[in-house]
């Protein structure tokens, strides 16, 4: 069962780097933004089960991870998102001055 589970993890780190290998430059901030709702839906529920009573140090440690680094990356998304968005936002021309007569 360990060695399937294994298996499972290291092919789907494989088809995750080469799915993301594979984007235009222009659509990572929309897949961030949704990467940032699944890592947040990680993290709820990383933390209910957590929460519930697990049995066993080495699925309490692997939750404990699965906490830290859907953490990790939610924030770090949304602070490149707000990087991103306020490079878009810009100085607003200033209007000439209107003369007094």
């Amino acid at each position: 069962m360990l060695v399937t589970n294994l298996a499972i993890l290291v092919l789907a780190g494989f088809v995750g780097y080469s799915v993301i290998s594979k984007v235009p430059n222009t659509l990572h901030t929309p897949l961030m933004s949704g990467t940032n709702a699944i890592h947040g839906i990680v993290v709820l529920g990383a933390i209910i089960v957590l929460g519930s009573g697990v049995d066993g140090w080495l699925s309490k440690l692997l939750l404990v991870i699965a906490v830290a680094f859907g953490t990790i990356n939610v924030v770090g998304g949304f602070l490149v998102t707000d990087r991103m968005l306020g490079m878009f936002k810009g100085k607003k021309p200033e209007k000439p001055e209107e003369p007094t007569a």
